[in-house]
């Protein structure tokens, strides 16, 4: 018996209960239906990662932990740099709504911070996770090196601050 209540047999993870999220399998979608990277330009993309800060408090001889802010780190995502649909062009587009190099002008949070939604997805393409991100802008763009050398793609890779980050299912 588990802690649970259930007992847990190692043979039924074997025999089709047990169905691990494959990676390959996600979507990344943009509330803003103004603004929007096509899903097939994204090559790598970070799920959420939270850190709770701990709060110490010096008691006698002892320590006694709590619980203290809580922070969403940044995510990144690697996006293919095609050159007709090109993801330079939508990333730069993104990037000038929070600060335009040529204007020096930079934009309200309303225009430049975006929710998007990750889903993962199951075996027949069905939604097993859902993640809302909310306030999600671009901190960083690294537009790769060139390569001679090199067969691979030009790729983009992004990493974004965001303000929250919440589990659906």
């Amino acid at each position: 018996m588990s802690k649970f209540g259930t007992q847990v047999n190692p043979e039924n993870l074997l025999i089709g209960q047990f169905v691990p999220k494959q990676q390959h399998k996600f979507l990344l979608s943009f509330s803003d239906s103004n603004y929007e990277i096509p899903a097939f330009l994204i090559k790598t993309l970070s799920r959420p990662t939270l850190t709770i800060n701990k709060i110490t408090h010096d008691h006698n001889s002892s320590k006694v932990h709590f619980a203290g802010k809580a922070e969403w780190e940044d995510i990144s995502i690697s996006l293919v740099d095609p050159i007709d649909i090109s993801a330079s062009a939508k990333v730069m587009e993104w990037v000038n709504m929070s600060h335009d190099s040529s204007t020096g002008v930079s934009g309200y949070p309303s225009d430049y911070k975006k929710d998007l939604t990750i889903n993962i997805l199951g075996p027949y393409g069905d939604m097993v996770e859902e993640w809302t991100i909310i306030g999600a802008f671009i901190t960083n763009v690294d537009f790769s090196d060139s390569d001679s050398s090199s067969d691979d793609f030009h790729t983009i890779t992004l990493t974004l601050s965001i303000d929250n980050a919440i589990w659906e299912y």
